[in-house]
């Protein structure tokens, strides 16, 4: 066992027996996962290589949700998205991809899109957001799909107002592109975008969601859209050894989050507000953006990240309390970088809860 895993188990045995927690969930033991889907677990056969079973009730729910002709459950984003620009240069003869330098593609799937999908990146903005509608119009090449990532997670979780959205897509049309919507965490983007998954769906060619971001779930996503997107994308899901000879525990996980936590997902949104509020008050911190516009925001504070991680788990050992962790150090030496993301637990916690917690986790910091 490698000291980084030892570290990780400590760290999710420190979670497991927190009372209280700000900042994510609880983690679950296997056993306690294996039972949450036996409660939605009905008496039909397993699917076989990803047909029937719980497999099809997912993708089916997941077409009504997006409000498209159909979906197909994939093992990973990262190689639905493989396929869906795959697609596009093929559908327009166009190689190139629109995406932002902080999209997932370009920061955390190791070239693949080039090296698999046989695209080409041509970057949309140099700006921590989404682009504009005039930045696309004036891309210096064509491309054949533009990828929105909704929220930009790298720049803070953003996410554009509803109009600028369906401005760019506009753009991307009228200059012969798709659109594709990486909608990884687009369950969540509904209170800020004000309207529906599927009305937001409906502006674009073809839309991915994730089942373990923001539902809970194991593993796995959907690639949502027309009837021959969907049929080219199970074609290459088999090329890339997606098809998998039963994928129920993926697909059951996926329905139990979209049974139990999707309903909570605004609630979450909404209480992110009052946290980031009593957070931003803290000696030297900042949250991004103000107010979030999910339920996850960046956080800052003025300490090495080690020193954070450090302090944050002497909370949950000794304390029974989580407030903050995976901290990392950003450009500015002495300034250190985390994740919010508010969940059931913080539900648990008002403004002077926050400022409660903040307070005995400060408390262990080293005084200078």
């Amino acid at each position: 066992m490698s000291d980084g895993y030892a570290e990780r188990l400590r760290r999710l045995a420190a979670q497991r027996g927190c009372d209280t927690m700000l900042s994510g969930v609880r983690p679950e033991s296997v056993r306690e996962q294996v039972a949450a889907l036996g409660a939605v677990a009905g008496d039909d056969l397993p699917d076989v290589y990803g047909e029937g079973g719980p497999v099809a009730e997912l993708e089916a729910r997941v077409a009504g949700l997006l409000g498209t002709e159909a979906a197909v459950l994939f093992p990973s984003g990262t190689m639905a998205q493989q396929v869906v620009m795959r697609y596009g240069a093929e559908a327009t003869g166009r190689s190139g991809v629109g995406l932002h330098p902080l999209s997932h593609p370009l920061l955390r799937e190791r070239e693949a899109y080039a090296l698999l999908a046989g695209v080409r990146a041509v970057r949309t903005t140099t700006a921590p957001r989404n682009p504009s509608a005039d930045e696309v119009a004036t891309l210096d090449e064509p491309i054949g799909t533009l990828l929105l990532e909704l929220p930009l997670r790298d720049a803070g979780f953003v996410l554009p107002t509803w109009d600028d959205l369906v401005a760019v897509v506009a753009a991307a049309r009228a200059g012969g592109a798709r659109v594709h919507f990486d909608g990884a965490r687009l369950w969540e983007s509904t209170v800020h975008l004000g309207y529906s998954t599927a009305e937001i769906a409906a502006l674009a060619d073809s839309t991915y969601v994730s089942f373990y971001k923001s539902l809970g779930g194991h593993s796995g996503a959907a690639l949502a859209g027309d009837a021959d997107l969907v049929r080219y994308a199970r074609a290459w899901r088999h090329r890339y050894g997606g098809t998998l000879f039963q994928q129920w525990p993926a697909a059951l996980a996926g329905l139990a989050g979209l049974e139990r936590e999707l309903p909570r997902l605004g609630g979450y949104v909404g209480h992110a507000k009052v946290v980031a509020e009593a957070l931003a008050a803290l000696p030297g911190a900042r949250v991004h953006p103000t107010p979030p516009h999910t339920h996850q925001f960046r956080f800052w504070l003025p300490y090495p990240a080690a020193v954070l991680d450090a302090a944050n788990l002497a909370l949950a050992e000794r304390e029974r309390a989580w407030f903050v962790g995976g901290w990392r150090d950003s450009e500015v030496p002495g300034l250190a970088l985390a994740e919010v993301t508010v969940a059931g637990p913080a539900l648990e916690l008002d403004a002077g809860a926050v400022t409660d917690l903040a307070a005995r986790f400060l408390r262990r910091l080293p005084t200078t």
